[in-house]
């Protein structure tokens, strides 16, 4: 009953230390962490998307000296997407056309890219329906297999099977002469306004026909973006891939995919804020080295049904505009110090019942000191011999435990330890007095004893 108990105040002083210490050690992996090393795909062999990747990387390491890129090379935009998926890039190009990844988010659009179909100036072709049974040439590149599906996927929409339309893969530059002989009745080719697969092939057609080529146009866009959510409707400007003569010769409505950097959910805002923010502000600069740069642009953040929703940490700043560093952080502080706080309360309640378990067990011992005093009064020897080695035990315990628990507990039960002390002394003394004269012990102290033992 009297052995050691437990030590509210020793575990206070750990609880605090180690809170102290946990605090310092958040602040030490801030200050002194590493950079932080984001993986990025670099698109296909060939692709100019290398070019882009390469004077982004070294704008955003300039701006963010603590973010460092490794570069990633994929085969094509379905590895890219792929990559980031099952988690070994931070960062990702990928095609609105190409299977997203299901653990990604929008950061940025990188450009829209017209889905253009050529014919020479000639053609009696004014529609994909009047291509079933004839062919069509695509020019060679690292994206001509995305490509290739893009035209199965538009051909299923007016029911037309893939092995419906044949097709060819040509330099752009040979894509004229292939046409003018008689070997493909159109062209396709996706790329921006501006320089790119779509002006080249416009350009071969044009020399080999000697006559400005037609773009054909989707007069039920809409229709098909409904459908296929990945195209979007596109107004391709008079003489936007040629100048003279013009083509198209008149603003037309095609169709288009974009490119975006796509980042995973579990990037944390700030970093995505950083990246996204560095893309926007070094435009300017990003154009200097690669002229796709030109078309890149923030989502859209009042879309409610985007293809891919846009990172929340970059959707703040545009939503809000540049913040500081603690208003960016302040998410993560509510988010762990939150169950800090909670965890900190539930500690110092639990010092306080182990605090108040102490104080009711000082009571405890206090009124069985008392009761043992009351026993010893009239004890026999045995009785006597057991009732001391009790009261040893609890002066043994009372000593171990000094210094801890409530101090008004503490000084009762000192007293109370004094006063089994004197009367289990003074019965021992009645016991010996009585064996060696023969008379009958007393059976209780004085009242005078009693008063003077119980005053403090």
């Amino acid at each position: 009953m009297f052995g050691l108990f437990a030590k509210p105040r020793i575990m206070g002083v750990i609880f605090a230390i180690f809170f102290l210490l946990a605090a310092a050690a958040l602040g030490a992996i801030y200050f002194l962490s590493p950079h932080v090393t984001l993986r990025i795909t670099t698109g296909p062999e060939g692709a100019k998307a290398r070019q882009f990747i390469a004077a982004f990387v070294k704008v955003a390491e300039a701006q963010h000296p603590r973010i460092h890129f490794e570069m990633a090379p994929v085969p094509d935009l379905r590895a890219s997407a792929k990559a980031l998926e099952d988690g070994e890039v931070n960062l990702a190009v990928i095609r609105s056309d190409a299977p997203l990844p299901i653990n990604g988010e929008t950061l940025v659009i990188l450009r829209h890219d017209a889905i253009a179909f050529i014919v020479p100036h000639h053609s009696s072709v004014s529609s994909l329906a009047d291509l079933a049974g004839k062919t069509i040439v695509l020019p060679t590149g690292p994206a001509q297999n995305d490509n290739a599906h893009t035209l199965d996927v538009l051909l299923s929409y007016y029911n037309l099977s893939p092995d419906a339309v044949k097709r060819e893969f040509l330099p752009a530059s040979d894509i004229g002469d292939a046409i003018e002989r008689k070997r493909a009745v159109a062209a396709m080719a996706v790329g921006p306004v501006g320089p790119g697969d779509v002006v080249d092939t416009v350009a071969s057609i044009g020399a080999a026909t000697k006559g400005a080529p037609k773009i054909l146009a989707f007069d039920d866009a809409d229709a098909i973006v409904k459908r296929f959510p990945f195209f979007e409707s596109y107004d391709v400007p008079q003489g936007g891939f040629r100048a003279k003569p013009a083509v198209p010769d008149d603003t037309v409505t095609t169709l288009a995919v974009n490119y975006r950097f796509a980042v995973p959910i579990t990037m944390p805002d700030i970093v995505a804020n950083a990246i996204g923010r560095s893309i926007l502000t070094a435009k300017a600069q990003l154009m200097n080295v690669s002229p796709m740069a030109g078309q890149i642009e923030a989502p859209d953040v009042t879309d409610q049904n985007p293809l891919l929703p846009i990172h929340p940490g970059f959707a703040d700043y545009l939503s809000n505009g540049d913040q500081s560093f603690f208003d960016q952080a302040q998410r993560y502080l509510y988010i762990f110090g939150i169950p800090l706080s909670v965890t900190a309360s539930l500690l110092t309640l639990l010092v306080s019942m182990v605090s108040a378990r102490g104080s009711k067990k000082d009571r405890d011992v206090t009124q069985r000191l008392l009761e043992l005093a009351h026993e010893a009064s009239n004890a026999d020897r045995q009785k006597l011999e057991a009732l001391e080695q009790e009261l040893h035990e609890a002066v043994a315990a009372y000593i171990a435990r000094s210094g801890d628990g409530d101090k008004g507990e503490q000084w009762k039960t000192s007293l109370a330890v004094q006063h089994a002390m004197r009367r289990v002394e003074r019965r021992a003394a009645d016991l010996k007095s009585a064996a060696s004269s023969g008379a009958p012990p007393t059976a209780a102290l004085d009242a005078a004893e009693i008063s003077r033992t119980d005053s403090p």
